[in-house]
């Protein structure tokens, strides 16, 4: 188990231990720093994470951003397989990412995404035993706070194992 791992499975139950989570994520991610992401629940197989509705995240018509909120959607799905995942064991990197947007964020919005133990099993875990990786497509969808669906991401995740990874 991992430094994350462990700390996201405290952040679970303890508030500050979740402090301490978005403290370290803001500083060891620092491109998603000015964003202000908020975990708001975590634990293995599930995140649900704010962007804040605040002028760095927001476009020239004063909504949130969509490359803001693409990002969240990359950030949620990410965290949920980093608290599966060790990354001591896994690599895990991001293939594509698709947006479908349908209503103007003009308030915090928030993502939550969940990983049930049959499709961890049935989907990622049964394919790496017998290939090199695995590719997983994952559908999250965006709420504002008035629970208006802002956009839908489609997030595509690579999986393989430390050791079938082949960097030259």
């Amino acid at each position: 188990m991992s430094k994350l791992q462990s700390l996201i499975i405290k952040s679970e139950t303890s508030a500050f231990n979740k402090w301490i989570l978005n403290f370290a994520l803001s500083r060891a991610v620092p491109f998603n720093a000015p964003h202000h992401f908020k975990i708001v629940k975590i634990g293995k197989g599930f995140a649900s994470i704010k962007l804040p509705y605040r002028r760095n995240n927001l476009n020239h018509v004063k909504g949130i951003h969509a490359c803001a909120l693409a990002t969240l959607c990359e950030y949620t799905t990410g965290m949920v397989m980093m608290s599966l995942f060790s990354n001591k064991d896994y690599r895990i990197i991001l293939k594509t990412l698709r947006m479908e947007y349908s209503y103007q964020a003009k308030m915090d919005v928030y993502s939550s995404f969940t990983i049930s133990d049959e499709m961890l099993r049935k989907d990622i875990l049964n394919p790496l035993t017998t290939g090199d990786a695995v590719f997983k497509e994952f559908e999250i969808a965006i709420h504002d706070t008035k629970q208006n669906l802002i956009c839908t991401g489609f997030v595509n995740w690579q999986i393989k194992k430390w050791n079938k990874v082949k960097s030259k």
